[in-house]
């Protein structure tokens, strides 16, 4: 990773986790079974990489990334969530989050549903309550969210074209749209948020938004890659670009969507550094 980019990510997250910890209710507030649910799956480590890249956008165009803590730790919130109900024996099926027992294993499925539908609920209502932006910036922010965790080309949707492919397999088009909704319409909200939080212009959010899109459909083929490469078959009988098209192809493709990316950042000069540099990040992943 970039030393840049590893510094700043290194200085956030911190700030991050010790904001989640404030924001989520304590595991001893009634009821506390869902509470201390919703504090295990969120506060049990990850690396934080859609609230950081919200954080690095803002920062191109504002020094005090601060003021836009609460709404990046709304959208790990959001992650959080999505990362439970995935896990769920009738989604797909993992035991295991982050090295410890998935929610439902450690705390069981009827509770696990509730935290994730919790997490959600909480980050909305953490956006409602922001003081740091004007309100109508505050409603873009939740129309944002909202689209790219719902069904309109969101997490929703790609979960549900995801399942649908296990039983008709994907096409080309529709594991792209999979992969765009599932995880490129978090990752891109986030980066989109950060900067229009930021103050950044009307050509800037359109440059952003094309960045957006590559780098959020580059994010979930990479997994892919490493997925198809450690041996632990955990996308075995999924809808992934090396079961389409084999490593290399995967790997050609990830390469043109970061140059695509690269490509779209460059008009903001410097204030796309961060974000730049997580393209390298990304080309150099191994985990």
């Amino acid at each position: 990773m970039n030393s840049e980019l590893r510094a700043f990510f290194d200085r956030v997250r911190p700030a991050i986790d010790t904001t989640l910890n404030e924001l989520l209710p304590p595991e001893t507030a009634s009821p506390e079974r869902i509470h201390q649910a919703m504090r295990y799956s969120t506060l049990n480590g990850g690396k934080r990489i859609r609230p950081c890249l919200c954080l690095a956008a803002f920062a191109g165009y504002k020094e005090d990334w601060r003021a836009v803590l609460s709404v990046a730790s709304s959208i790990e919130m959001i992650h959080s969530y999505s990362l439970i109900h995935d896990d769920l024996p009738a989604m797909d099926d993992d035991d295991f989050r982050r090295g410890k027992p998935s929610c439902h294993k450690q705390f069981g499925e009827a509770i696990a549903i509730l935290a994730g539908d919790a997490l959600l609920t909480l980050a909305f209502e953490v956006l409602s309550r922001s003081k740091d932006f004007p309100a109508e910036h505050i409603l873009q922010v939740i129309s944002t969210l909202s689209r790219a965790a719902g069904t309109r080309g969101g997490m929703i949707a790609g979960q549900v074209l995801d399942i649908e492919a296990e039983v008709t397999p994907a096409s080309e088009d529709e594991l792209e749209a999979i992969h765009r909704s599932k995880t490129g319409a978090l990752i891109g909200a986030s980066v989109w948020i950060g900067a229009y939080l930021g103050g950044a212009s009307g050509s800037d959010l359109e440059n952003i938004r094309i960045y957006c899109e590559r780098i959020g459909l580059a994010f979930q083929v990479i997994d892919d890659i490493l997925d198809a490469t450690d041996g632990s078959n955990r996308d075995e009988g999924k809808a992934t670009y090396p079961v389409l098209h084999g490593l290399e192809k995967s790997r050609e493709i990830a390469h043109d969507l970061m140059k695509e990316a690269r490509s779209a950042l460059s008009p903001l000069r410097g204030r796309g550094r961060l974000l730049f540099a997580f393209c390298d990040y990304l080309e150099s992943r191994t985990d």
